[in-house]
């Protein structure tokens, strides 16, 4: 007897990220601009509360939605800056990342052969995600016309009518775009009117550079349908630590916490009091963090400018997504890689609507990112 994958595992394909990354590990000298994670180290206090938190000997599992404190904390902190109000008792749940809110959702709130409609470009965990859960995706491919932003009109030819869910990301991985209040009603409109549930990926809404960013769910008739996943990771620099959370209604919390005390229990422990420190008083670090990105966006789109490829103007996250000069983007990628140790990543592996394109992160230092336009101009020159 031998091992096989179960069906719906063994259809979803290896991440396409990851054979760029296990290309450039081979290689020496390389600049990695395909990585999303933050450069910058977790701020220092947040450090200390950790370190605290284990020299006081405190390792025990925490409840099972998470630390109470830590769940007012964060009822507090959204209710300031996104105006969602949420009850920290019954509305909150505490996961190991984001990842695992977005997978819990699929998992309790999707029954087989259910349809999501899935907003493309998209972090590479959705469509499997859903595919695991055992439902199946409705391709909704943004476009570069429209600054990859979600429209009713991409939903509607995509199909999306007919879905029982929709998951989008705004400020957006792979692209950068990012949707205002005015944009994000239509969006809200049409699932109202189609009754869908929707999953709504924030975990870059602190990295929201020319407006403040806005939670689908403070629409009118969204919050009761509406899923929101935000985190740590990202606007604090604490990826490593693997902490996120949840926004529901009491339904949905209580069926994703189901699946989450079966499987991770609660999230890990030491990062939740690092979490509570981030967010009393590492206020100051996350703006100096978001200011060096912006610095950076600015810095790499003027670069791109300058060597004649085609970028949409992205907004958020910290990512460009511009437009690849080669028909094949893999192609481009694999020979920038080899010839001048620059590891960008082709727009394909991020779904429908990808193709052509790359995604550059700038979450790296200034001076490596000076190198690496230098590299990627010569390479340009060399062609």
């Amino acid at each position: 007897m031998t091992f096989e994958p179960a069906d719906r595992v063994d259809q979803v394909p290896p991440s396409g990220i990851r054979r760029f990354f296990e290309l450039a590990e081979e290689m020496d000298d390389i600049i990695s601009l395909g990585v999303g994670e933050p450069d910058f180290s977790t701020p220092w206090s947040a450090r200390e509360a950790a370190i605290a938190s284990l020299e006081q000997g405190k390792t025990s599992y925490t409840a099972n939605r998470g630390k109470r404190e830590l769940r007012e904390r964060i009822a507090d902190d959204v209710a300031e800056r996104y105006d969602l109000d949420y009850d920290p008792d019954e509305e909150i749940l505490v996961t190991t990342g984001a990842s695992e809110g977005v997978d819990l959702a699929f998992r309790a709130l999707l029954n087989p052969g259910d349809q999501v409609a899935v907003a493309q470009p998209c972090y590479v965990s959705y469509k499997p995600g859903v595919t695991f859960a055992g439902a199946d995706v409705i391709d909704v491919p943004t476009r570069v016309e429209d600054d990859f932003k979600l429209t009713r009109e991409v939903l509607e030819d995509s199909g999306a009518a007919e879905a029982d869910a929709l998951i989008f990301c705004y400020p957006n991985n792979p692209t950068g775009a990012t949707m205002t209040a005015e944009e994000l009603r239509p969006v809200a409109e049409f699932a109202r009117e189609h009754d869908l549930l929707v999953f709504a990926d924030e975990i870059y809404s602190e990295l929201s550079y020319e407006h403040d960013h806005t939670s689908i769910a403070t629409l009118p008739g969204m919050r009761e349908r509406t899923v929101v996943f935000n985190g740590f990771s990202k606007a604090y620099a604490m990826t490593g630590l693997r902490l996120g959370y949840a926004l529901a209604p009491p339904e949905a919390i209580t069926a994703m916490n189901r699946v989450h005390q079966y499987t991770m229990l609660s999230a890990p422990t030491t990062p939740q009091y690092a979490a509570i420190e981030a967010l009393d008083n590492c206020e100051n670090e996350l703006r100096e963090m978001r200011e060096q990105y912006d610095r950076r966006r600015q810095f790499v789109l003027s670069r791109f400018d300058e060597m004649g490829l085609d970028c949409f103007t992205a907004k958020g996250a910290f990512y460009a997504f511009p437009e690849c000069p080669w028909d094949d983007a893999d192609a481009f990628a694999e020979a920038l890689l080899e010839a001048e140790q620059v590891a960008v990543v082709p727009g394909s592996a991020f779904g429908v609507g990808g193709d052509g394109h790359l995604r550059v992160s700038y979450a790296t230092g200034m001076s490596d990112l000076k190198t690496a336009m230098d590299r990627i101009e010569s390479f340009l020159a060399d062609q």
